[in-house]
């Protein structure tokens, strides 16, 4: 269980966002678009060359992959360890995610900007999962706090 509870409505400590953004290497972009003009698309890519193993989600079954990684149609679908789930849907959803995230053993729970729900955050949170919400991993990346990982092959 996380040591205390965060304080969703405010500022994040950079520390916390510092430490989820370092300890995650496999991330499920739920929302994902293969349309390059789509914030989800610029965030998948960023992600990916940064060094993170994504694995787009998004339900069109015409949809088989964005920039080559093979897209899956749920989060239960995905057979391989997922450390943060990350919710580009609207926030009246994130409460099932937050459910999913919870049943597939993810450590993070994620919502792009505009995507909160406080009783989703609970949920998770009383499950054990590190929460953020109306945020977006892309741009906290380049934040002061962050450090290149060097370590990761891109």
């Amino acid at each position: 269980m996380p040591d205390a509870k965060v304080n969703h409505i405010y500022e994040y400590d950079p520390k916390y966002l510092a430490d989820i953004l370092s300890s995650v290497r496999t991330i499920a972009l739920v929302g994902a678009s293969a349309d390059k003009t789509k914030f989800s698309y610029g965030v998948l890519r960023v992600l990916h060359e940064t060094g993170y193993t994504i694995f787009p989600v998004n339900p069109n079954p015409k949809l088989k992959e964005i920039r080559g990684i093979k897209v899956y149609h749920s989060l239960e679908e995905i057979e391989h360890k997922v450390d943060m789930v990350d919710v580009f849907r609207p926030k009246e959803e994130f409460y099932g995610f937050a459910e999913k995230a919870i049943s597939i053993g993810a450590k993070v729970l994620w919502g792009q900007i505009n995507v909160y729900d406080d009783q989703a955050a609970k949920l998770a949170e009383d499950a054990g999962l590190k929460v953020v919400m109306n945020r977006c991993p892309k741009i906290e990346l380049f934040r002061p706090f962050w450090k290149p990982r060097l370590d990761l092959k891109i």
